[in-house]
């Protein structure tokens, strides 16, 4: 692979895994945009490797409590607030997994064209905006109930459909639900280790089936070009927020789904 092929692939990825601008509908431009060969699985699962370092590094010590806190419950000592929060992301990660698992040939087949892309970035942009506009409150990620899990979670499903973008759908219900900005983010960070866990874990599972030579240097590289990108894009996205709110990146959805359809349809 060239350089400047790992750099822009690699910044793709960590940039827009975590953020509300939907990464679908950005890779779909890589290809479209330059005349580069196809990456391989395996450069695909070193970019997924890098986003998930990223976000364990920088939620650390709330994933510490978390597993020692559920070691803790599990030996009868009670379940405080971090374990509380590990059953949460747990439950919340459910209704991915099985509408992902039942439905996985139908979205990779039936649901990757540009307009459906589009308008799930112009559809679900606006929603994000309203919701952070008219419905956010000041609850944190330890202050959820069953059934605000249960209503993120089945939001989170949504996201199968390319141009929805995990994060925002995610944020936008924990914003519909009461959640505060912070703490809708911080929640859909967590939530979004499990699901890069079992996407990678597939893609990996893949990988050993296709037997091909691997370029270990460029997967380094991306590995850690992804995750710098992706732990600065955590960082400042929860700075920006508290200061302008999710308004900027619905803006942004919208200029850019509009921008697909033109381009790609006119």
């Amino acid at each position: 692979m060239e350089w400047l092929q790992i750099v822009v692939l690699a910044a793709v990825q960590g940039i827009t895994e975590f953020l509300p601008v939907s990464s679908s509908a950005h890779l779909i431009l890589v290809p479209v945009l330059t005349s580069w060969e196809d990456q391989g699985l395996a450069f695909d699962v070193a970019l997924h490797l890098g986003s998930l370092s990223a976000v364990v590094i920088y939620f650390r010590h709330e994933i510490w409590q978390m597993i020692a806190s559920s070691l803790a419950a599990l030996r009868g000592r009670g379940i405080n607030k971090d374990a509380q929060l590990a059953i949460w992301v747990t439950l919340a990660t459910l209704p991915v997994c099985i509408i992902g698992f039942l439905l996985r040939d139908v979205i990779s087949v039936y649901m990757r064209s540009t307009v459906i892309i589009a308008l799930s970035l112009i559809g679900f942009g606006l929603l994000l905006g309203y919701a952070d506009w008219k419905k956010r409150g000041t609850r944190s990620e330890y202050q959820m109930q069953l059934k605000d899990v249960l209503i993120i979670g089945g939001a989170q499903a949504l996201a199968l459909i390319p141009g929805t973008s995990r994060s925002g759908i995610t944020i936008t219900a924990a914003l519909l639900v009461g959640m505060s900005r912070e703490g809708a983010a911080r929640f859909s960070f967590l939530l979004s280790i499990p699901v890069i866990v079992l996407a990678g874990g597939l893609e990996a599972v893949e990988l050993l089936h296709q037997p091909q030579s691997v370029d270990w240097l460029s997967m380094a590289a991306g590995t850690l070009l992804s995750g710098a990108i992706a732990y600065l894009c955590i960082h400042y996205f929860l700075v920006i927020i508290k200061k302008m709110g999710m308004q900027p990146f619905v803006v942004y959805r919208v200029l850019f789904g509009a921008w697909l359809l033109w381009f790609f349809h006119v």
